[in-house]
């Protein structure tokens, strides 16, 4: 009897090994949601075992999910309390978790919604996002794509797109069927991205009007593959901006918009130029009743949460003084600054009665972007602009990045309590007031 409990007991032991292994598997692949499972089967046969506690740890740390990251870190600890590891990164985890909940402590403090009425006259309601890289076929023509060849990419979120006058997005990369790239060393693990031109379709699809390609990625191929970007988005209707002298200029409903882009480097219209960007806005501010500006720059990733009052540079490079920048292209006639390039939201504030979103983060970002912490915390912002240029309202919709960089709604709305905080502490009252449903005006 005992010698069948006990072969019993091994048997287990076994298949909670094999279960261990097979998340390992998934996880290295990239595949959070697989490796969970697996790490889950492996709880339930063996509710004590180490490793899949330790693993299953990691899976929920790429999703952000730090309640369950500190849950079964926890348990590692009690369980095996001189594990080799776990007093090294339990309180990080434990550090970021504080750290979301002391937002959404704070996020209740706020008012449950900021309606404003809206003024005599015409206004713009619009809807922008960041960073959009659609899938690569770089370096691996399958890899790097998403299922469907991308048809299904922007599915959760288009309800979202396309309920606006005017909808603006980041476009991380080139839409390019050839060319070369310089960017990669043989044999290093480098990002240049090119995804194929029958992907611009699904930017019609969603609703985008107007994209940038004022940003680090848009040569990634080269001039060619620059050009057939603008090639292909001219041939779907969709206005852009970036390349020294290409201004977007649209009409809606009788009104004028302009919209430009602008890069830290000078194969765009120039950040760091201040100059000559008040004169392109001063130009633009001429001859148009609205003129919404865009940038690429500042620091990335989770660290560069906070807009900095001075330069900030990034790998030895000049990314900007971005409030600075903004307050320059406010002056000069700009009336709302859309901005993107950290991969992670930013703060809110009004500039003289204007927006600045210093960072829009990422949004439809697929297979070759690091998705932890708030990588993969995301948004459409609206903003609703009177006949002044100034704004009326907004709202912020809350989006989360799943798997390797899929949008969706996020129903925990993380973005609204992370830009309120952000917001406050880097602007103050300069900062606008934002509800807990996520709408916002100015003080």
């Amino acid at each position: 009897m005992i010698w069948t409990l006990l072969c019993a007991s091994l048997a287990l032991a076994s298949q909670a090994d094999l279960a261990h292994k097979a998340g390992v598997d998934a996880q290295v692949a990239g595949d959070a949601e697989t490796a969970l499972a697996h790490y889950g089967k492996c709880l339930e046969i063996e509710p004590e075992h180490v490793p899949c506690h330790w693993e299953i740890g990691w899976s929920y740390w790429t999703k952000g999910d730090w309640e369950q990251v500190v849950s079964h870190w926890a348990r590692v600890k009690s369980l095996m309390p001189d594990h080799p590891e776990v007093d090294r990164h339990l309180p990080t985890a434990r550090g970021h978790l504080d750290s979301l909940q002391a937002i959404r402590e704070a996020g209740k403090l706020a008012p449950g919604t900021v309606r404003t009425p809206p003024p005599e006259g015409w206004t713009v309601r619009l809807r922008a996002v960041g960073d959009i890289m659609m899938g690569t076929d770089f370096p691996d023509p399958k890899a790097y794509l998403p299922p469907d060849d991308g048809a299904t990419l922007l599915d959760g979120v288009a309800s979202l797109l396309e309920d606006a006058d005017l909808t603006f997005g980041n476009l991380e990369g080139p839409l390019c069927d050839g060319g070369t790239t310089n960017k990669c060393k043989p044999g290093a693990n480098c990002f240049a991205f090119r995804t194929p031109t029958r992907y611009g379709k699904y930017l019609v699809d969603a609703g985008f009007d107007v994209v940038s390609t004022a940003n680090n990625h848009a040569e990634d191929f080269g001039s060619l593959c620059r050009k057939q970007t603008e090639t292909t988005l001219e041939d779907l209707g969709i206005a852009f901006s970036g390349r020294p002298g290409t201004i977007a200029s649209l009409t809606h409903d009788g009104v004028k918009i302009a919209v430009i882009g602008f890069h830290t480097s000078r194969n765009s219209h120039y950040v760091n130029d201040h100059e000559t960007a008040k004169t392109l806005i001063e130009a633009l501010d001429a001859n148009h009743d609205l003129v919404i500006a865009s940038f690429h720059g500042g620091a990335e990733g989770n660290k560069a949460l906070h807009v900095p009052d001075r330069n900030e540079t990034f790998y030895g490079e000049n990314r900007g003084h971005l409030r600075a920048f903004a307050k320059v292209l406010v002056d000069a006639g700009a009336d709302l600054i859309l901005g993107h390039g950290p991969h992670v939201p930013r703060g809110l504030q009004v500039v003289d009665g204007r927006l600045v979103a210093y960072s829009l983060g990422n949004f439809a970002t697929y297979g070759r972007f690091g998705l932890d912490r708030h990588l993969a915390t995301s948004l459409v912002l609206e903003v609703t602009l009177d006949a002044d240029g100034k704004l009326v309202s907004g709202q912020i919709f809350p989006v989360r990045l799943e798997g390797e960089g899929v949008p969706m709604p996020d129903p925990d709305r993380t973005s609204v309590d992370l830009i309120r905080s952000l917001s406050n502490e880097d602007f103050g009252d300069s900062a606008p007031i934002i509800g807990q449903d996520g709408s916002f005006a100015p003080r």
